[in-house]
Formats: C-alpha cells, sequence, structure tokens
C-alpha cells in the first residue's frame, strides 16, 4: 500500500492525547511506538471504513456496525481494512452499545499492529477530535515560531561581511544536521554541522549530480534517431529526478507510465528522415533532489541557473519546517554565490576604496562596468522617508546596485543603455546620459528633473541631453556671466533655488509651491525679492531667459 496521502499540518503524536487527562484514553492493544502520530480524527460505523478514508486518521467507533454473535472472522477483516487504508489507531467507545471492548477486537489489533484505544464512557468523540484539533494547532504554532526564528537567524547570518559560512552553520544549527556548500567543480567550499555518518558524505556529493548541467552537442549532423533516443532519455532522468523532489517534500514518488507501443527496457525505433538534422535537445536539469541513506535523509539544492553552486545537506530528520528552513537558506545562497561568481560587489568595493583614496572617477568608471551612466533621483510617493529595505528593492527594479539611499531621496546610478522607466510608488528624475566626469553635473540635472516632476505631478521626467544654445557660448565666459548676472541673490540660496523652480514651472506659485514644500505667499515674496535685489522685470520673457540661462550655469 502507498503512503497515505496525510495533510501538510503538523501530526499529533498519539502519546500526547494518551497523556491528557481530560480524555481518558487507554492503550489496550497495539505497538506501544512513541513515533506513532496522528494527523486527523475521524468517527465512522461503516463496517468496512475503507473507502471513507485517507490515511493517518484515529477512527473512532462506538461498535454501532458490529452484527450480533460476529466472530473472530469478522472483526480480522475490519481491522485489516483499518490497517489497509492507513489508518494511525482505532478508538472504541464504550456505551451505550458495548460494555467493553470486544475481546476478538483486541486480538485481530494486537495481530495486525494497529493501536486500539479504549475510550471511556464520559468522554465525546467530538471532545476527542477537538482534542487532536488543539494539539495539532500547538504544533502548527511551535514550527511556525521555530521557523520565523529560523529565517530570522539565516538573514542576519547573510549580513555579516563574509556570510556563507554563518548562513551554513545557522542552517545546520536549526536543522540539527549537516551542511555543505558545493563549488562548480563538486569540491567542498565549506561546511557546517554535526558530521554525518559514513559513507553519507559520498552519497551526498553523489546525488549534486543530478543537479548539474549536462554537456550538450554542437554536432549539426544529428540526426532524427538520436534526437529521438536523447528525448526518450531525458523523460527518464526528469521523472527519476521529479520522483526524487517530491519524495524530499514528503508525498509519494512519482512512477513514470511506459508510452503506447513501449515495454520496459524497450525503445522504439525511428526511421531518419532525409536532410531533415536537429540539434538533440539539452537534459533538463533539475532545482533539487533528495534521498535517504541508512536513515539519513539527504537533500541537494542548485543554487541558481547555470551557476553550478550546490547545497547539500544531511539530516537525521525530515519536516515540512526544515524543508522551508533549507529553501530559504537555498536562496540566500544563492544570491550570495551569484555575486561572488559575478565578482560584481567586490568590483564595487574596490571602487569605492579608490574613490576614497583620490583616484578620479575616470579612472574607477571600469570598475563599474565603463560606458555613460545616468543619475536617477527618486522619492516615494507619500511623506514617508524611504527605508533601506525599499531603496534596495527600487536598485533592483532598475537594474542597479549603486544605490545612495540617505535622506529622503534616493540616488541611483544606471548604465546608460538600461531604459529607466516609471515604477509604482516613486516620483523619477532622470539625468541625461554622462562619462564619470560630468557626474556631478548629472546629478544636478536628475535633481532639477525631480524637482519638476513632483512640481508637475508625473511618474517621471528626463532632464534634457540635447544641445542648447547656451553650448555655443565659451564655457568660461558663460560662467563668469552668470555670476555677474545673479551676484545680488547668490548670498541667498533660498531665493536662487526659488527662482530657478519658479522659473522652470513657467511662473506657477501653486506648483512651485508644492516643489519646494512651502507655502505659495512665501514663493511670492521670495520672487518679488528677487526683482527688487536684481532689479529686474520678471515678468518680461527676455530677461526671464537671460536668468534661466544664467542658473543654468550654477
Amino acid at each position: 500500500m502507498p503512503d497515505p496521502m496525510v495533510p501538510p499540518t503538523p501530526p499529533v503524536p498519539l502519546e500526547a492525547l494518551l497523556a491528557r487527562a481530560d480524555l481518558g484514553l487507554r492503550r489496550i492493544a497495539g505497538p506501544d511506538d512513541p513515533g506513532t502520530v496522528v494527523h486527523w480524527a475521524h468517527a465512522s460505523e461503516m463496517a468496512d471504513p475503507y473507502p471513507y478514508l485517507l490515511g493517518g486518521e484515529l477512527l473512532l467507533s462506538a461498535g454501532v456496525h458490529i452484527p450480533e454473535g460476529a466472530g473472530a472472522g469478522y472483526f480480522d477483516a475490519y481491522v485489516s481494512r483499518i490497517v489497509a487504508a492507513g489508518g494511525a489507531a482505532l478508538g472504541f467507545g464504550l456505551a451505550p452499545v458495548h460494555d467493553a471492548v470486544p475481546g476478538a477486537l483486541v486480538e485481530a489489533c494486537e495481530m495486525h499492529g494497529l493501536p486500539l484505544l479504549e475510550v471511556p464512557p464520559r468522554t465525546t468523540f467530538s471532545g476527542v477530535a477537538r482534542a487532536v484539533w488543539q494539539l495539532m494547532a500547538q504544533a502548527r504554532l511551535a514550527e511556525l515560531r521555530r521557523v520565523t526564528e529560523a529565517q530570522q537567524s539565516l538573514a542576519t547570518a547573510a549580513a555579516r561581511p563574509d556570510p556563507v559560512r554563518p548562513v551554513l552553520h545557522q542552517l545546520a544549527q536549526r536543522t540539527g544536521g549537516w551542511a555543505v556548500l558545493f563549488a562548480p567543480d563538486a569540491t567542498e567550499l565549506a561546511t557546517a554541522g554535526t558530521a554525518p555518518p559514513p559513507g553519507t558524505r559520498q552519497s551526498l556529493s553523489a546525488l549534486t549530480k543530478r543537479l548539474r548541467p549536462h554537456p550538450t552537442t554542437n554536432n549539426h549532423t544529428t540526426t532524427a534517431t538520436a534526437t529521438a533516443t536523447g528525448s526518450q532519455a531525458n523523460v527518464a532522468a526528469g521523472s527519476r529526478a521529479a520522483g526524487a523532489a517530491r519524495v524530499g517534500d514528503g508525498g509519494p514518488p512519482a512512477r513514470a507510465k511506459p508510452r503506447v507501443g513501449e515495454a520496459s527496457g524497450e525503445r522504439r525505433s525511428v526511421k531518419p528522415i532525409p536532410g531533415k538534422h536537429r540539434q538533440a535537445a539539452p537534459t533538463p536539469t533539475p532545482a533539487s533532489a533528495s534521498d535517504t541513506v541508512n536513515g539519513t535523509h539527504l537533500t541537494a539544492y542548485a543554487l541558481g541557473p547555470g551557476q553550478g553552486y550546490v547545497l547539500g545537506v544531511a539530516t537525521p530528520h525530515r519536516t515540512p519546517g526544515d524543508h522551508t528552513i533549507t529553501s530559504v537558506a537555498a536562496a540566500l545562497l544563492t544570491l550570495l554565490t551569484g555575486r561572488r561568481q559575478s565578482g560584481t560587489g567586490t568590483a564595487h568595493s574596490s571602487a569605492l576604496v579608490r574613490l576614497l583614496l583620490g583616484a578620479p572617477p575616470e579612472d574607477v568608471a571600469p570598475l563599474l562596468g565603463g560606458g555613460h551612466w545616468r543619475v536617477v533621483h527618486a522619492e516615494p510617493d507619500g511623506r514617508a522617508a524611504p527605508d533601506p529595505v525599499s531603496a534596495a528593492a527600487l536598485g533592483a527594479a532598475l537594474g542597479s546596485s549603486l544605490v545612495d539611499p540617505a535622506g529622503e531621496v534616493v540616488r541611483v546610478l544606471v548604465p546608460a543603455d538600461r531604459p529607466v522607466e516609471p515604477l509604482p510608488g516613486w516620483t523619477l528624475g532622470v539625468s541625461a546620459a554622462a562619462a564619470p566626469p560630468d557626474w556631478p553635473d548629472a546629478d544636478t540635472g536628475a535633481a532639477r528633473a525631480l524637482a519638476r516632476a513632483r512640481a508637475t505631478r508625473v511618474p517621471l521626467l528626463r532632464h534634457g541631453d540635447r544641445p542648447a544654445l547656451a553650448d555655443l557660448v565659451p564655457p568660461r565666459d558663460a560662467d563668469a556671466h552668470a555670476r555677474s548676472l545673479l551676484a545680488p541673490i547668490a548670498a541667498a540660496p533660498a531665493l536662487t533655488d526659488t527662482l530657478r523652480t519658479w522659473l522652470s514651472l513657467h511662473g506657477s506659485w501653486d506648483r512651485t509651491a508644492v516643489a519646494l514644500s512651502v507655502h505659495r505667499n512665501t514663493v511670492r515674496q521670495r520672487i518679488a525679492r528677487c526683482a527688487a535685489l536684481l532689479e529686474a522685470d520678471l515678468d518680461d520673457p527676455d530677461v526671464r531667459m537671460e536668468l534661466w540661462f544664467a542658473l543654468r550655469r550654477t
């Protein structure tokens, strides 16, 4: 009989039910096995309960189905059907039908190895079922607490400077086993936990071979016969791997059905088609595999597609909580090994160190990937300042790990060849593409674009990168003219910023107030002050154009 299809809820030890003084249950037959567990309680008075059982039940009966004069044959058939259905135990209720448990039933349960419990008259079947669910809820709560604490410890370990070993240590500690990280060449990079029994290490290493990509052929002369043969092998390999993965999750192994016209161990011959040559499809690689060797449960997880790193775990037991904890560790190690393999994290750290030591940006740019970049200023919608988690998620959405979450605005350095699109929950200002020496100017442009985006209430605004009329003026002359023109208000940054924002928004008081987060009367007062100090008519478009030209140079 295959394993019963039990639910994913934690089972209740039969000993825990027997220990409940309020129930008064008593074992009178069957094995005294502390490992016996119950997944649910079910009451039935059917003479043949087999069709109504799913497996793992504590079957409750008052013996209503027992005919008068029933002999040993009846009870033998009754108990054998419960065992065949995967029942965990039988509870027999005393009164009102029977004053005592039939002796033939006791003998049948003893013979078939089915635990038999005597349920006293004061205990109702609904009370037994309620006790099962209470114990199950307690076990579920304890399991959730254990998984939550394990997830927190794994996340803390992943944040350490050298995170791989701490993550493995926490995984081994939380599962009570042994964890190992295999390199792409199958060597052990790091281990943690109690050493497994002899031979288990080799079995786990062999298990990881199922998760490594198989070499593919580039021979364009592969015939249809080879293609068909490879496809049949792939189906068989995929079925074996899928069955192993399901065993690791607690379910029954999958059975591969032979194709129509195929017997076990036979292959159909496929005639080659003239002129039709196809490349054989690569063998699919499963994401996980599991096995059991001498009572030790082995599980292997492929860390990311094509990376080659594999996480192996050997534990003396396997529970749904262990599976969840190991899956979290595998996800963290996938990120850590991916960063290690690409070298991105090391390159970015090296770039930061060189900048701090005085290297010019153009010398550091090759470590970041070279080329031109855009600066993105992002502000979350709403009043709350961005937290580090949301800032990191923003960088991931933009495809860059160069994120500065300081203050109320998040700054991200993005390669120019990556498109920047609007993101829900964020207002973005994007600079023009800039070479490393021009990054400070790009940062200023992104800030101005963000201010305009906020004022105009659009999700994204780009700073213009087309050549302007100002480019025709020599930069030194343009800077000197700007300093001279804006000298009367240069000592008051609030006036300069207000004038710049007001001009960029075409003289709108309300939108300027929104962009600067001030009252509209404050904007009016500042603009009037600028007009007085500059001795200029700010309603004149020529004056506005000249001031805008000067402000662009500051």
